[in-house]
């Protein structure tokens, strides 16, 4: 009898080494932490400095990672996506956004201008092998824009959260997309905002925040990310949410991201749709949670149709947020596609 209980417990414990090997797995599917080989300011303006910077191999495929937002930033988990071992990795903070310079500066800050920024960056790194562009969110609309500037340049794209920058699209996103999931998340926020007559919600929140009196703009912007914050995840307690204020000032996220909703993102109405026959060559990925109130499935859908060389990944029970569960484990395979 010992000897058979022996047996019984050397087989469970075989059977618990692949179960919590493939559970690790699952729960992390990045590549280890790496740091930069080179970092700096690249001046793309009179008045802009972008921050950028490269890591993995120098000798690899140039992979260039585009931030949401806008007026967010690229951060050290943005770099492990990719095999450093076969990968150039570029990262930057788009203008005013991140480590850029100056901080939450709105002159001269318009998608032109930041799909123009990738191409000088480009340059400034001496890059002439096609790049694979990689973006979430507000950077699926920079790498939408990019490719249908400079086709010949792209080798591939990985997209998650679409985001065209349509008039349907801020409606949901400001409006009744996320009051219909969070209402009361939308109603916190609105509550702080007062009716401004002839503009649109996002134009009464960046008029609050270009206010002359600080305690308004800094209420108002921590307002903003919150909203925002709060809805990109299925599950994200408030508690998280406020102690990300701890270390972060939401400024440039809020202020730069709603100075480009209340211009209707300066891109013409179904631009990127419209001009989706200029990438029809271009191998794309496209991955969005099932649950992203903020780039809903509907939009990826769009444009998965309108790219024939496109596959369309929907992660289900997962929302906006790029370390969503089964988000990041996609984007990984997603760009071994590439490799």
């Amino acid at each position: 009898m010992p000897r058979y209980r022996a047996l019984l417990v050397l087989l469970f414990a075989l059977l618990l080494v692949p179960c919590g090997a493939a559970a690790a797995e699952e729960a992390s599917p990045l590549f280890p932490e790496i740091e930069p080989y080179e970092s700096g300011h690249l001046r793309v303006s009179e008045i802009h400095e972008i921050y950028y910077e490269q890591s993995g191999n120098p000798q690899g495929k140039p992979v260039f990672f585009l931030h949401g937002g806008p007026g967010g930033s690229a951060a050290p988990v943005s770099r492990r996506l990719y095999d450093p071992k076969k990968f150039r990795i570029v990262l930057h903070d788009q203008r005013g956004a991140g480590r850029s310079r100056p901080f939450a500066d709105l002159r001269d800050n318009t998608t032109q201008h930041l799909v123009e920024d990738i191409e000088r960056l480009r340059k400034h790194l001496q890059i002439e092998d096609k790049i694979l562009l990689v973006g979430g969110s507000w950077g699926s609309t920079l790498a939408l824009a990019y490719a249908e500037a400079h086709p010949g340049r792209v080798a591939g794209m990985v997209l998650r959260g679409i985001y065209l920058g349509t008039p349907e699209e801020m409606e949901s996103f400001y409006g009744h997309g996320v009051a219909a999931y969070f209402p009361e998340v939308s109603d916190r926020l609105w509550s702080q905002v007062p009716e401004m007559p002839g503009k649109t919600r996002p134009q009464r929140l960046l008029a609050l925040l270009e206010s002359p009196d600080p305690e308004v703009r800094k209420k108002i912007a921590k307002a903003w990310a919150a909203y925002e914050t709060k809805v990109a995840f299925l599950q994200r307690s408030d508690a998280d949410v406020e102690a990300e204020f701890a270390t972060w000032d939401p400024t440039a996220f809020s202020r730069i991201e709603n100075h480009y909703m209340a211009r209707d993102c300066f891109l013409e109405p179904d631009q990127l749709l419209r001009d989706a026959s200029k990438i029809q060559d271009i191998p794309v990925v496209i991955i969005n949670g099932r649950y992203d109130v903020i780039c809903p499935p509907k939009t990826a859908y769009k444009l998965h149709k309108a790219l024939p060389k496109s596959q369309l990944w929907i992660v289900e029970a997962a929302g906006h947020a790029g370390s969503e569960p089964g988000i990041q484990a996609a984007l990984v395979k997603a760009v071994k596609t590439f490799e």
